[in-house]
């Protein structure tokens, strides 16, 4: 019998002996993503695909398959994929939880801790020769310690935050859809508050929850209008749960202090946002899972949830449960 066919969105940091040992596969090299003309051509003959956040498996592409048995996303999140419409076709969807904890987690306080001292604004003004002497007031930021950490969603990744926070001796609020077992809430450290007071009483806040229809622009005006002034939003969740326009308006007018994103909306940012102009703004281009072994296991994970559908077997990690 032929060998079942795998159309894979885009290099992975992994070598791919063991899948081809049982499907014959197509790797897209570019460093676009695949046209979305390219993956309706590709989904009608394929057995298998491997995809990413940055392609969008909609309800007409899954609609095109005819022999399509299992979609393997490298990713957490699944938000790029019509769920439904693949649960109704039998296909089952999977993704890479858990993988990512620790590397995001470390990647947040990266972010804050160079929001807060200033560190990328500092790196610009020594390199373009402005660093003069010391001086008492140069670049000026915040302390982290003993400061007020707020966390958005408390899932995996936010408890991964509050662990790190307990070493620096915070106080730690979160809000969530719901409360956490209190055993849980005293082995961090942590208080479970409504959403508008964690905004009024963080002096830092970090976001770490899926996006819905729920969370979609979850911060906009008014939730910055409730932060402190001295306030830095630290986001490596998805970029739409910021209103990207709010925020502008927020650190260009002084309502929060400043912000680091690892996401944006839309992602990659346009080079003509007026956040780029911003020094108080720091971005990265979603690279929080970066680290060579959490994106080795994150791409093994997926080729394992393939090969698992492909042989018609359940998914080690399945979104549908199918």
């Amino acid at each position: 019998m032929p060998q079942p066919q795998v159309f894979i969105t885009r290099r992975l940091p992994t070598d791919l002996d063991v899948l081809q040992q049982v499907a014959t596969v197509e790797v897209w090299i570019e460093r676009q993503p695949p046209p979305y003309k390219v993956l309706l051509e590709k989904i009608r003959t394929i057995d298998g695909l491997l995809c990413l956040l940055t392609d969008r498996i909609d309800s007409q592409l899954i609609a095109a398959a005819t022999s399509l048995k299992v979609i393997s996303q490298m990713a957490v999140g699944y938000d790029n994929i019509d769920i439904p419409a693949a649960t109704a076709r039998g296909i089952p969807v999977g993704h890479t939880p858990g993988i990512l904890t620790d590397a995001t987690a470390d990647f947040t306080w990266a972010l804050l801790m160079a929001a807060a001292r200033r560190v990328v604004e500092a790196d610009r003004f020594t390199r373009a020769g402005r660093w003069l002497t010391w001086e008492p007031d140069l670049l000026l930021g915040p302390n982290i310690t003993g400061a007020t950490l707020g966390i958005v969603g408390f899932g995996r990744i936010g408890q991964a935050i509050a662990r790190r926070a307990k070493g620096f001796e915070m106080r730690i609020l979160y809000a969530s859809k719901h409360q956490w077992d209190l055993e849980l809430e005293k082995a961090l450290g942590v208080e479970f508050v409504p959403f508008d007071r964690l905004l009024s009483e963080s002096d830092f806040v970090t976001i770490h929850t899926p996006l819905s229809k729920d969370t979609y622009h979850l911060f906009s005006d008014r939730q910055f209008e409730l932060m402190k002034p001295s306030a830095i939003l630290i986001n490596t969740a998805r970029g739409g749960v910021i209103d990207p326009d709010a925020l502008y308006r927020a650190l260009s007018q002084g309502q929060i202090a400043g912000a680091a994103l690892d996401v944006t909306e839309p992602e990659p940012i346009l080079m003509d946002s007026p956040l780029l102009t911003l020094d108080n703004l720091i971005m990265t281009p979603h690279i929080a899972s970066a680290s060579r072994q959490t994106r080795e296991k994150m791409a093994n994970m997926a080729i394992e949830n393939l090969i698992a559908g492909l042989r018609g077997a359940p998914l080690p990690y399945c979104v549908n449960n199918i």
